[in-house]
C-alpha cells in the first residue's frame, strides 16, 4: 500500500481538506475577532508550479540506499509547522530547502550520515514529526555549511520492550504519538503524553525539545517520563542507565533534553507509563471575575488535589471555542485514576472553586463512560481542530500566534495585563488595526501557572511573514520583560533564540559550548538552535 503524504504547506495528509461549511464558521468567528467583512484566498501552491533549487551536493553511493534528493521530500522537510513557515510555503517560498533528506533505519547509518557530513562540511537537521513552531527544523543558512541534509527517523518506530511490573517501555524515538499508543495498547498501559501536536510529533521530539503534554499538574513535560536515553553523536553513542531515580552526580539525560537536535540524535528512550484510567470526571467552572478564577486555580494547584487538566481559559477564547458565551471563563477541571474513584477530589476542587465565585452544572460530573460535560468537549474539540485551520486562516490574511511562558504567581497579573495591552499595541502598530489577545494556562504548578497567549491579527497577505515576526518579537520582548520565560514547551528553535541568549547564565553557555565541542567537533549538528556554529 502506498504510503500517505503529508502536505508541504501545511497540517495534515494531502487530500485531508477542511470543509467550505467548517470555513464558513471560522470566517464568521475572525469576522467578529477582527472587524472583516469579506476574506479572500490565495490559493494552494502545487509541487510542479515550485521550481526547487538543485542539491548543491551530490550523494555517494554508499548512502544512496537511504538517502533521497526527491523534489517532494525536500520541499517537505523545508520547513516545520509555525505560523511562519506556512506562510512562506503558502506564498510558494522554497528559497533554502535541505539538498538531502536521509532516512535511516539503523544506527550505523545515522553515524554515516555524521561521517560524510562532516567531511562535507554539511549541516545536519534531525527531524521527527516537522512539528516545531519555532524555528527547530529548518536548513539553517550559514556560509560555512555547504549545504544540509535533514535526518528523518521516521523508521525508527517501535516499541522494542515493555516492563508491565515497572511500568515502562523501551521505545525508538521517531516514533509518532498514535502508533506508539498503539503498540501499547496490548499491555493495558499508556504514555499519555496528549499534545495538541500528538498525531504528527514523534517520542525523539518531545525529548529534544522537552514538550508538555496531557497532564496540567505532576506529569507536565517529558522530562517527568524518562528513565533512561540512547543517543548517538559524532563522537560515539552514549546510553544512560535505567533508574527510577538516582542521586548519582549530574543526570546525563538531562544533557539531551531540551538539546534540540544540537549535541546528537535520539535513537531510544526508556519512558514510564500509566495504567489506563478507569476512573473520570471532567467539569468546567464558570467565573465571572478572572482573577478570581486565577486565585482558585492557585489554590487548587497548592492543595495537593493534582487535577489531570486543570486548563483556565479566558472568556474571549473560550467564546471562540464555543465553551463560553463570552460572558464568563471557564476553568476546565479533570480527575483520572486508573485505581480508585476521584469523586472526592473532584468534590473538594469544586468546593475551593465555589469560594472564589465559580459556578458548574451538575450533569458535567458524569459517572465513566456517561454524558461529557459540553464546554469541556467544545475547548477540546476546537483545540484538536485548530492546526487544520491555520493554512486556511492565513491563506486569508488572518494571522494567528501563541507564545508560552511560565511565571510564579505572585508576578502573574501584572504580567497578563503588561503582556495583553503590549501585544495589542504590537498588533496596531504593525497592522493599523485592532486584534484580539487571549490568555489560558496550559500547566499549573504549586509556584506558578502556564500562561498560554494567543493572539489573532489581519495582515497584508503580500507581507505576512515580517509582520507575523514584528508582532511576535514585540509581544515575546513584553513576556520576558515582565518576568517569563521565553517559553514553557514550544522550545527554542531559531526564532527564540534571541530571549534565550539572554535567559541563560553566561557562564552556562560556556560549559554548553564545551560539550557541544566533544559532542560535535565540527558543528555539522542543527546549527543556531542552541547558539551560532563555532
Amino acid at each position: 500500500m502506498q504510503e500517505r503524504r503529508r502536505k508541504f504547506y501545511g497540517w495534515g495528509y494531502e487530500g485531508e481538506e477542511v470543509s467550505p461549511g467548517e470555513i464558513a464558521e471560522f470566517e464568521q468567528q475572525w469576522s467578529r475577532l477582527l472587524g472583516v467583512t469579506k476574506f479572500e484566498a490565495m490559493p494552494f501552491p502545487t509541487e510542479a508550479a515550485i521550481a526547487l533549487r538543485a542539491p548543491r551536493v551530490s550523494l555517494p553511493v554508499s548512502l544512496t540506499s537511504f538517502c533521497t534528493t526527491d523534489k517532494y521530500d525536500r520541499l517537505y522537510h523545508t520547513y516545520g509547522a509555525s505560523s511562519v513557515d506556512l506562510a512562506r510555503a503558502i506564498r510558494g517560498e522554497f528559497r533554502n530547502p535541505p539538498d538531502v533528506i536521509a532516512y535511516p533505519r539503523t544506527e550505523q547509518q545515522i553515524v554515516d550520515i555524521f561521517r560524510w557530513c562532516e567531511d562535507q562540511s554539511l549541516a545536519v537537521v534531525p527531524y521527527g514529526g516537522g512539528t516545531s513552531v519555532v524555528g527547530g527544523v529548518n536548513p539553517p543558512e550559514h556560509d560555512r555549511y555547504r549545504g544540509s541534509v535533514s535526518v528523518d527517523m521516521k523508521y525508527f518506530d517501535r516499541v522494542l520492550e515493555i516492563d508491565e511490573v515497572s511500568q515502562a517501555a523501551r521505545i525508538q524515538a521517531g516514533v509518532l504519538g498514535p502508533h506508539l499508543e498503539q503498540q501499547l495498547k496490548p499491555s493495558g498501559l499508556t504514555l499519555r503524553f496528549f499534545l495538541q501536536a500528538w498525531e504528527f510529533s514523534s517520542l525523539g521530539g518531545w525529548i529534544a525539545t522537552r514538550a508538555a503534554g496531557h497532564f496540567a499538574t505532576v506529569y507536565t513535560q517529558i522530562d517527568d517520563h524518562i528513565e533512561s536515553l540512547r543517543v548517538v553523536t559524532p563522537a560515539g553513542n552514549i546510553e544512560s542507565r535505567r533508574f527510577p531515580s538516582s542521586g548519582a552526580g549530574p543526570n546525563p539525560d538531562r544533557l539531551f533534553l531540551g538539546s534540540e537536535g544540537a549535541l546528537g540524535i535520539i535513537t531510544e528512550a526508556w519512558v514510564r507509563l500509566h495504567r489506563r484510567p478507569k476512573f473520570r470526571k471532567t467539569t468546567s467552572v464558570r467565573f465571572v471575575d478572572f482573577f478570581k478564577a486565577v486565585e482558585a486555580t492557585r489554590i487548587i494547584s497548592q492543595s495537593g488535589l493534582y487535577p489531570s487538566n486543570a486548563r483556565l481559559v479566558e472568556r474571549e477564547e473560550a467564546a471562540y471555542t464555543g465553551s463560553s458565551d463570552g460572558t464568563y471563563d471557564i476553568l476546565v477541571l479533570g480527575f483520572e485514576s486508573a485505581d480508585h474513584p476521584v469523586d472526592a477530589w473532584m468534590s473538594r476542587a469544586l468546593e475551593i472553586c465555589a469560594d472564589h465565585g465559580g459556578a458548574w452544572d451538575e450533569v458535567s460530573l458524569s459517572a465513566p463512560g456517561g454524558a461529557t460535560d459540553s464546554s469541556a468537549a467544545s475547548w477540546r474539540q476546537k483545540f484538536l481542530r485548530g492546526p487544520y485551520v491555520r493554512e486556511y486562516a492565513i491563506a486569508r490574511g488572518v494571522m494567528r500566534e501563541t507564545m508560552e511562558t511560565s511565571i510564579t504567581w505572585e508576578r502573574f497579573a501584572p504580567m497578563y495585563r503588561y503582556v495583553k495591552e503590549a501585544t495589542r499595541r504590537a498588533i496596531r502598530e504593525v497592522t493599523g488595526r485592532d486584534g484580539s489577545v487571549t490568555c489560558r494556562f496550559t500547566h499549573i504548578y504549586p509556584d506558578g501557572p502556564a500562561p498560554y497567549f494567543t493572539w489573532f491579527a489581519f495582515g497584508d497577505k503580500n507581507r505576512i511573514p515580517e509582520q507575523y515576526m514584528a508582532i511576535k518579537a514585540l509581544g515575546e520582548q513584553a513576556m520576558v520583560d515582565a518576568g517569563g520565560t521565553v517559553t514553557h514547551h514550544h522550545a527554542l528553535g531559531r526564532d527564540h533564540r534571541p530571549w534565550y541568549d539572554k535567559e541563560r547564565p553566561e557562564l552556562f553557555c560556556t560549559v554548553l559550548k564545551a560539550a557541544k565541542q566533544k559532542l560535535d567537533p565540527k558543528s555539522i549538528l542543527n546549527p543556531g538552535v542552541l547558539f551560532d556554529p563555532s
